[in-house]
């Protein structure tokens, strides 16, 4: 499971988030490109964009669901 307090600063604030768990193994960045992106310099993927439509949550939904080692979470600060 995702920790809170191991987010990665790259995130953008909102619900959706990846920890310091991640193994930059891009299964999130192929199942959500708009919203997951990978940090090529220090190897983990971010959420470059938090999803705002139906379509972007169900894939955000398959990539947390997809993890490996569960390092995206979806209970992150809500915006505003």
């Amino acid at each position: 499971m995702a920790e809170l307090d191991q987010k990665w600063k790259e995130n953008k604030p909102g619900k959706m988030f990846v920890d310091q768990s991640c193994i930059a193994c891009d299964a999130c960045v192929l199942s959500a490109p708009k919203n997951f992106a990978m940090h090529e310099e220090d190897g983990h993927a971010f959420v470059v964009k938090q999803p705002d439509t139906p379509e972007e949550e169900a894939a955000c939904k398959e990539a947390m669901e997809g993890c490996p080692v569960e390092a995206i979470g979806d209970f992150g600060e809500s915006e505003g």
